[in-house]
């Protein structure tokens, strides 16, 4: 099962840095959203394939058009949180606002009901699981926000799973198709999106793949756009993570997608054999 999801965010939407981190700062850099997406979506359209768009809140509302394009070439919508905030760093109230926020302005521009929501980096761990009950409380049927190795932005390593699950948190149950790992030599690897799939060549994009049941990608706009400014803020550590394999990310994706056959995530959610997902209990 392989599954393609773009999170649908400005070039400037990076995390855990003061010069991009609220709406505020946002302000003095430039719009390059439209064109990256359209050209995703030209992509996929070439292809004959469909994905899962998590879009921010934000981006529905300063982009409206641009979200009602993805529905339009009959693309799945979902949540990816309204301002693109850490959720270790919000207390429950602020994730709640946010959350909800983010629900009702997607849906305004949709008409349809968002039932998918990924966290912005993965920022759902071991010290935050109240988001989950939030998260079904609204109305969210699936998360995609599971990290289950460490990270820059914490991870969620206990969980202990790499594939389909079921999350069970106040007697409630909560779809859970966290990103996937590839154990070498006792080390789980990544390389299914961001700069993950930046940094490793192609040849062994496909190594993995071939090794692979299960392959959740998360791609950005900003993954595939070589010409968007640096942020002269980043330091050498995330100027190299953020800019590192931009030139030749967009070929990259031409060929998995050509190479490979993917789903969005509303398929893979009616194929997948829940009565038969393992459960983690929180």
């Amino acid at each position: 099962m392989n599954i393609l999801t773009f999170d649908i965010e400005e070039w400037f939407h990076i995390l855990d840095n003061d010069s991009t981190r609220t709406e505020q700062e946002w302000a003095s850099y430039e719009r390059r959203l439209e064109k990256n997406v359209n050209r995703i979506v030209e992509l996929l359209d070439k292809r004959k394939l469909k994905a899962t768009f998590f879009c921010l809140g934000w981006v529905a509302r300063e982009y409206p058009w641009v979200v009602r394009n993805i529905v339009d070439q009959g693309h799945e919508i979902a949540c990816h949180s309204d301002r693109h905030q850490l959720v270790y760093e919000q207390s429950r109230h602020e994730f709640v606002e946010d959350l909800r926020q983010s629900i009702n302005s997607i849906e305004d521009v949709t008409g349809s009901k968002v039932i998918s929501y990924r966290a912005p980096g993965f920022s759902i761990g071991e010290e935050n699981t109240w988001a989950f009950e939030e998260i079904v409380a609204n109305g969210i049927e699936v998360d995609c926000s599971v990290f289950p190795a460490k990270r820059a932005h914490g991870g969620f390593a206990s969980y202990g799973l790499a594939k389909p699950s079921w999350i069970e948190v106040e007697g409630m149950r909560l779809k859970e198709f966290p990103i996937n790992l590839f154990s070498f030599g006792g080390h789980p690897i990544i390389f299914s999106g961001g700069g993950y799939f930046r940094l490793i060549p192609y040849r062994g994009i496909r190594w993995l793949m071939h090794r692979s049941d299960y392959v959740m990608t998360y791609f950005h706009p900003r993954d595939f756009d070589v010409s968007q400014p640096v942020i002269k803020e980043l330091d050498l550590a995330r100027k190299f993570k953020s800019y590192y394999g931009l030139k030749g990310a967009f070929a990259k994706l031409e060929r998995l997608v050509s190479d490979y056959e993917f789903v969005d995530l509303a398929t893979a959610i009616a194929s997948h054999d829940w009565a038969r997902a393992d459960v983690i209990t929180i």
